[in-house]
């Protein structure tokens, strides 16, 4: 049996040295062969000279270079495409997710009988309450939205089996929602609570732009519960229009309506229903914009160099 842990990188430097020590660690503890995969999300700083030093000292070590940042969701998919474990433990580079709770994972999994273990946070360490805040009314709106339940406050930190592995290759889309995709898989799967630690060094990668783009992929990727809002918007206003205009008939052919009484009324009217026209369209351009991207065809990754140490 083998295990293979696979870890996204981008611009972790200062901490990569600490993370690659508790990896070894790890796969030294289990009975099982293990390995670690690396994915260089184009990192622009030192980390693609560490990894690659890693690599070339121990035939454990993997690595997979993007020829420019890609993102996180298209890191995890490249570890995932070149996992050769009968089992994939997927874990970021920053330490926040603590990799000697991996293999307690597989242990309840092998337990189990589970194809996915995620690992869901009991706490999270060196946040603030916005990002909780924010980050908890997220997981819950997009669980409400979604066709099918995503598990609440969790990451890709997860263990998967190798139907999982086999199961995510045959999906062509290129703009993935990782931890939505595990979610509409289906199979058997446990969560695994945790505590999250602070950041052991550096500045997380994720600032809050990218975590709205993060946000909306997940929502436009995982469910068409949007279009179904932006039509009941639509009809709604149009409902309201249609009222006021009996209304507005009515009062003028009873001769109640003698001159217009200004016009502050009837530009917010005009505002607010330009606002949600604005606002519907706004949702169809965002799955129109996916369903661009992936006719395009193109690529979810191009890699730059791959060594398989």
């Amino acid at each position: 049996m083998r295990l293979t842990i696979i870890v996204p990188c981008y611009n972790e430097e200062e901490v990569i040295g600490a993370t690659h020590s508790r990896l070894l660690k790890v796969i030294d503890g289990v009975s099982w062969d293990g390995e670690i995969l690396y994915v260089n999300d184009g990192s622009a700083d030192g980390t693609a000279s560490m990894l690659r030093e890693f690599s070339s000292r121990d035939s454990r070590v993997s690595l997979i270079s993007f020829s420019r940042n890609f993102g996180q969701q298209a890191a995890v998919s490249a570890g995932i495409h070149r996992c050769q474990g009968d089992y994939a433990a997927i874990i970021d580079a920053d330490l926040q997710d603590p990799p000697e709770l991996i293999p307690e994972m597989l242990a309840l999994c092998l337990k189990e009988e589970a194809n996915i273990v995620y690992g869901r946070r009991r706490s999270r360490k060196g946040e603030s309450r916005f990002k909780r805040w924010t980050a908890s009314l997220y997981y819950r709106l997009l669980n409400r939205l979604s066709s099918y339940p995503i598990p609440l406050d969790t990451g890709d930190f997860r263990l998967i089996d190798r139907k999982v592995i086999e199961a995510f290759r045959s999906l062509p889309e290129k703009r993935k929602y990782v931890r939505g995709l595990f979610a509409w898989m289906g199979f058997k799967q446990i969560e695994f609570l945790y505590d999250r630690d602070a950041r052991a060094a550096g500045e997380t990668k994720y600032s809050l732009v990218k975590l709205m783009h993060l946000g909306i992929v997940g929502l436009i990727a995982n469910s068409r519960r949007p279009l179904s809002v932006a039509l009941s918007v639509g009809l709604i206003t149009v409902i309201a229009a249609l009222i006021l205009t009996i209304y507005v008939l009515t009062a003028y052919f009873a001769k109640q309506i003698t001159v217009v009484p200004g016009w502050a009324s009837v530009a917010l009217i005009i505002v607010f229903f330009s606002g949600v026209q604005l606002l519907v369209i706004g949702v169809l351009g965002l799955y129109l914009g996916n369903l661009f991207d992936e006719v395009k065809g193109r690529p979810e990754y191009i890699i730059l160099d791959d060594d398989e140490g």
